[in-house]
């Protein structure tokens, strides 16, 4: 009965042991993001979300010592998902602008951005001059959405000039089946959605520029201290350089 009763003490230390010896699940931070915005965000053959966003997120991960979780949504659904607490932090290729500073905090920035006008190759737009009268086609939520729909007396072309659509991919095909006639969306994507359809082209002239940031809820400023000093890290590290270098090739 000793034997037995020794073999089961043991048994339960080694477990004891095992259980405290166990390394601790790490914290998750979820980030959303809208996965049609290449090259910040966009799903690969294998169905995993990738991009310059991804790879800063998962870097600001590794050094709080926290698992990325990526969630794909709408983009202007993003903001309401980080006010809510249904994701800890935004990363989408997301400018930051005075309207959305009052919903949510904004990280330090990590990016500019440069909105374009996308046109077919034998448009009558040559400039960003010509838009005044003309169908506008953008993703919704955008600050090109912002831009364009505001009233002509704050330098836009009014509700009536703008077609909605949810991303950048929609807006583009619509231009190509003569919905619209231009659509605005920022550099990056817009080089990959030309290069990808024949016939479309970039206006030489600048719509707008901007700086992206990651939205984090304003109550949760202990993550934005953390992301932010991770983020500072990194840039000095060069390793924002790098992912940014890795998806878009300096000129």
């Amino acid at each position: 009965m000793k034997k037995v009763l020794a073999l089961t003490l043991a048994a339960v230390m080694v477990l004891a042991f095992a259980a405290c010896s166990a390394p601790a699940e790490k914290e998750v931070l979820t980030m959303g993001t809208n996965a049609a915005f290449p090259p910040y965000e966009m799903v690969d053959e294998n169905n995993n979300i990738i991009g310059i966003d991804a790879e800063i997120a998962a870097a600001v991960a590794e050094k709080l010592d926290m698992e990325l979780e990526i969630k794909d949504m709408a983009f202007d659904s993003l903001i309401t998902a980080v006010s809510s607490g249904a994701i800890d932090v935004a990363l989408a290729g997301m400018t930051v602008t005075e309207e959305r500073k009052e919903a949510v905090n904004f990280s330090d920035s990590y990016a500019t951005g440069i909105q374009v006008v996308i046109v077919t190759e034998d448009s009558a737009i040559a400039s960003i001059d010509d838009l005044e009268g003309k169908k506008i086609g953008v993703q919704s939520g955008t600050t090109g959405d912002i831009y364009c729909s505001d009233t002509p007396e704050n330098g836009g072309y009014g509700e009536d000039a703008v077609s909605r659509y949810d991303n950048g991919a929609l807006a583009v095909q619509a231009l190509l089946n003569g919905q619209v006639d231009c659509v605005v969306i920022d550099n990056e994507p817009a080089k990959a959605f030309v290069e990808a359809n024949e016939g479309l082209k970039i206006l030489d002239t600048e719509f707008a520029v901007e700086d992206y940031a990651a939205a984090i809820a304003k109550e949760n400023t202990e993550l934005l201290d953390k992301f932010n000093t991770a983020l500072s890290e990194l840039k000095a590290e060069g390793k924002i350089d790098e992912i940014v270098g890795k998806y878009i090739k300096a000129e």
